[in-house]
This record gives structure tokens, C-alpha cells and sequence, in this order.
């Protein structure tokens, strides 16, 4: 590749997502979205470093109080302060839904991508499996698949992380199809253009086909669906903390909190409230911010 070539795709490249980011802005819901999700991710990084309040510390004197200057969120009912609980929980659950959209995204896309490419038999053989996966029952799957092996898992990597790569595993395992789905879909297009004819006959080995030619066109759709599938993991990770299979009552995720809250909320809806607060803004605007995305993305929107 000349000097010359090169500069030219990398000027189309920032002229791509330039154009990218400026549809993006016009779209009023997606920058409401992630203005509002960096300020809930600086809060989660940086609120523990500047609000200091221990999130252990118990005071049965303070049990269940409300909202106060102290204690802004109020106290559970270990006198444990809410505040400081959400923002440590925040990195949790964020991290959780991170790292499960990693593993959901990069089996969904590596399927798709391959089922497309060869096509055939082989694209047979994994949209079965894909098909097989979307009949399962996901909800229960997850838990009977939690409750079998979360103590052997516990075992091995310890109370804390064992839980994190089982949840994570197991919600990045069950959350791949839709993806597969959509790279298989635009795959099977592509794989017809001159371009990649062009590429063919030049020799370029199928390796290099998917991993230079397509994979960068069905970019777009992937970061859509990335966004999506970690609003999808936080979830997730909520029901499973709430349902008691989760992380251990010491961890204050989000979905923990709302486990531990479900006894109080008669005379302490403040426990519940928070949580469940941060949890529904994380989810609406990452939704907000995959629409957005996703209509800037789109070729038919482009002018």
C-alpha cells in the first residue's frame, strides 16, 4: 500500500465517523443519553474517591434512616450508607455489563461473520446452533446454570471474582444470537460486492477477507448492538443479584441493594429507590444512545 493510498483511507475513515458523530448530534434523545450516561460513569469512577463514607460501616443507630444531609440517599437497614453503597455498587454492575457485552459481542460477531462467509454447511450447522440457543429459556437457564456452579466456581477464583466470571460467562454466553444474526445477515450481502471479488482475485486468504474487508462494514451495527447488550447484561446481573443468586450480600451491586430493600419497602422505600434510580437512567441511556447511534449509522440517513 502506497503513501498515498493509505492517507486516502484514512481520510475517508475520519470523514466517516465525522459525519458519524455530527448525524449523532442532531439527535436530541442520543446526546441527552450520553451526556447522561458520562456523568453517571464519572460519578460511579470518581464519586468514592470524594465522598468517602465507608460502605461497611454499620450504625444500628442510623438503621433505616431517610434522606438527610449526613446521609443523602439515607442508610439500609444496617445503618450502612446508601450514597456510598450506589457508587461502589455502579462499578460493579457497569463492569458486569461491560465485560459480558465483550464476550456477547465477540461470539456473536465471530459466528455470524464465519456462518456468512462460508456459507453452506457450515452456515448450516451454526444458525442451528444459534437457533437452539434462542429457544432456551434464558431466564431460568441463568439461574439453574448459577446455581449449579457457582460454588465450584466460588471454589476455584474465590467468592468475589468467581461470581463475576460466572455472571459474566453465563450472561455473554446466552446474549450472542441476535448479534450472530445481524453479521450473518450483512455478511451474506457483502460477500457478493466487487470489492470483495477484487480482493479474491488478488489472493487474499479468507482470514484476511473477514477480518479486512468485512468485519470493518458491519462495524456500524455492531457498536449498536454493543451498546444495547450492556443496558442488556446490567439487567440481567440485577435480576440474577435479586433473585439471591448473584454477588455475595457483602457486594453492593445495584441488584443486591434492591434484594436487600424488598423487606423494607413499607416504611423505608428510600432503600429500594436509589438503586433501582441509578439502574432504569444507566439502561435509558444507553438505549438512547444505541438509537442514536444506530439512526447515524444508518446509510439511509446519510446525505
Amino acid at each position: 500500500m502506497t503513501f498515498e493510498s493509505f492517507s486516502l483511507k484514512n481520510s475517508a475513515s475520519n470523514s466517516l465517523w465525522q459525519n458519524t458523530w455530527r448525524r449523532f448530534r442532531r439527535d436530541r434523545l442520543g446526546l441527552l443519553g450520553l451526556s447522561l450516561l458520562s456523568l453517571i460513569i464519572l460519578s460511579v469512577v470518581i464519586g468514592p474517591f470524594l465522598y468517602t463514607v465507608p460502605i461497611d460501616a454499620i450504625d444500628f443507630g442510623q438503621a433505616s434512616a431517610p434522606p438527610s444531609w449526613q446521609h443523602p440517599f439515607g442508610t439500609n437497614d444496617l445503618g450502612q450508607d446508601q450514597l456510598a453503597r450506589v457508587l461502589f455498587g455502579g462499578r460493579i454492575s457497569l463492569t458486569v455489563g461491560i465485560t459480558s457485552m465483550v464476550v456477547a459481542i465477540f461470539l456473536g460477531t465471530t459466528i455470524g461473520a464465519i456462518a456468512g462467509f462460508y456459507g453452506g454447511l457450515i452456515d448450516s450447522l451454526l444458525m442451528r446452533l444459534t437457533d437452539l440457543f434462542l429457544s432456551l429459556p434464558q431466564l431460568p437457564l441463568l439461574l439453574l446454570v448459577v446455581y449449579l456452579f457457582r460454588d465450584t466456581i466460588k471454589a476455584i477464583a474465590g467468592p468475589e471474582l468467581g461470581i463475576f466470571i460466572l455472571v459474566v460467562v453465563v450472561i455473554g454466553g446466552l446474549n450472542w444470537m441476535s448479534v450472530a444474526r445481524l453479521v450473518r445477515a450483512n455478511v451474506l450481502k457483502l460477500r457478493e460486492l466487487e470489492f470483495m471479488n477484487a480482493a479474491k482475485a488478488l489472493g487474499a486468504s479468507p482470514l484476511r477477507l473477514i477480518s479486512v474487508h468485512i468485519l470493518p462494514n458491519v462495524l456500524g451495527i455492531v457498536i449498536v448492538a454493543a451498546t444495547l447488550a450492556v443496558g442488556n447484561g446490567i439487567i440481567t446481573e440485577s435480576t440474577l443479584s435479586f433473585l439471591g443468586l448473584g454477588f455475595p450480600p457483602d457486594v453492593p451491586t445495584w441488584g443486591q441493594m434492591l434484594f436487600q430493600a424488598k423487606d423494607y419497602l413499607t416504611w423505608s422505600p428510600h432503600m429500594a429507590l436509589f438503586p433501582g434510580l441509578a439502574i432504569f437512567l444507566t439502561v435509558l441511556s444507553i438505549n438512547y444512545v444505541g438509537d442514536g447511534l444506530r439512526d447515524a449509522l444508518d446509510p439511509k440517513t446519510r446525505r
